[in-house]
């Protein structure tokens, strides 16, 4: 494979170039008790603009958004060289019930708070960060486009939605001649595949560039975690670290540390890190056009850079899906069935395209 940050690609249906990685920024900040200071943010940042790379992700509430101060001040002497990314919909004043959710009100204010505290007139790629099974789609849309046709948003995408609501949020806009969505934000790795079974394959159809986050499952991928883990203290006593981030999310599971055990092994065989396997992984679907990584050094930054390096053979892909395989359910178990293809096609050929 061997790509590097500066070996771009389209985003979805539209013309936007964006390096194959993309630098999540979740971690700019210490108001979560696990994030980076100003001066480490800045390291991180530098090292991988440095690089080639120029897609970055964060969200008007990431770190109470000292993740977008920050960005302002370290993306001001650059900012047409980048790509920058940011979300709309959480709960940005506890007790205001219109500071979030999808509404055109909530999406207003948002986007005009992220451009002060991005210290920019345009916002790249705007997400729906969360459904909320609320706001009518066509409110959602229309305002959006609204934002689009003013300038303050050049392209929009969605995430964290379910595939049905997505695909029709696309239809309307293509019908109305309202901005189409480019990008479909997901979690996906060897530990959520659950994407794999309508979203990814709805992206595909509905010309969605797909950015997985969490790409290493919040670290569970990197081997960090052992059996000792799954009942350890430890871990869940650690107050606001990530540690025990994943421990209440439970996923410190029997399941999660047998498929990050075969990463270790194909790890070694490669002769990389679990971490640059479980990302490789990902990037070698042709449906993904960037993985969002986090990452708290410029170490950190490296070791995920070398993914790009990575070339998994075939029979290593496979134990990895094996590894982690999901079962897809109906009706995508019963379609794909030999009993299916027999009274479909019987004994006939028939090539399909992908």
């Amino acid at each position: 494979m061997s790509l590097t940050l500066d070996t771009y690609r389209l985003l979805g249906r539209s013309g936007v170039r964006v390096s194959p990685l993309a630098l999540g920024t979740a971690t700019f900040g210490t108001d979560w008790g696990w994030g980076v200071d100003r001066d480490e943010a800045r390291e991180v940042f530098d090292f991988y603009v440095d690089r080639g790379g120029n897609f970055i992700d964060t969200a008007a509430t990431y770190t109470n958004g000292s993740s977008e101060r920050l960005l302002g001040e370290f993306t001001r002497d650059i900012r047409e060289n980048l790509v920058l990314a940011t979300k709309y919909t959480t709960l940005r004043h506890p007790g205001n019930p219109n500071s979030g959710g999808s509404s055109r009100k909530s999406l207003f204010a948002s986007v005009e708070a992220s451009l002060r505290q991005l210290r920019t007139d345009y916002i790249d790629l705007l997400f729906l960060h969360v459904w909320d099974f609320s706001t009518p789609a066509e409110e959602i849309l229309r305002g959006l486009d609204d934002l689009v046709r003013q300038g303050k948003v050049l392209y929009v995408g969605v995430s964290n939605a379910p595939a049905w609501q997505v695909s029709r949020l696309q239809t309307i806009a293509d019908l109305r001649g309202w901005s189409p969505l480019v990008a479909l934000q997901i979690e996906h790795s060897l530990i959520e595949r659950t994407g794999e079974r309508d979203l990814i394959p709805m992206a595909r159809e509905m010309g969605l560039g797909v950015t997985p986050y969490s790409p290493l499952a919040g670290g569970i991928l990197t081997g960090k975690y052992s059996r000792a883990d799954l009942t350890a203290t430890s871990l869940a006593s650690e107050g606001s670290t990530r540690g025990s981030f994943n421990v209440a999310l439970g996923t410190v599971t029997e399941r999660n540390l047998a498929i990050a055990d075969v990463v270790k092994e194909v790890a070694t065989e490669l002769g990389y890190t679990p971490a640059q396997v479980g990302l490789a992984w990902v990037l070698r679907n042709p449906d993904v056009t960037a993985p969002v990584i986090g990452a708290r050094t410029p170490a950190q930054v490296e070791e995920n850079l070398g993914a790009l390096e990575v070339d998994l053979a075939d029979s290593q892909v496979e134990r990895l899906n094996q590894a982690s395989a999901i079962e897809l359910g109906y009706p995508h178990d019963m379609l794909a069935s030999d009993h299916i293809r027999k009274v479909t096609a019987g004994d006939l050929q028939i090539e399909t395209r992908r």
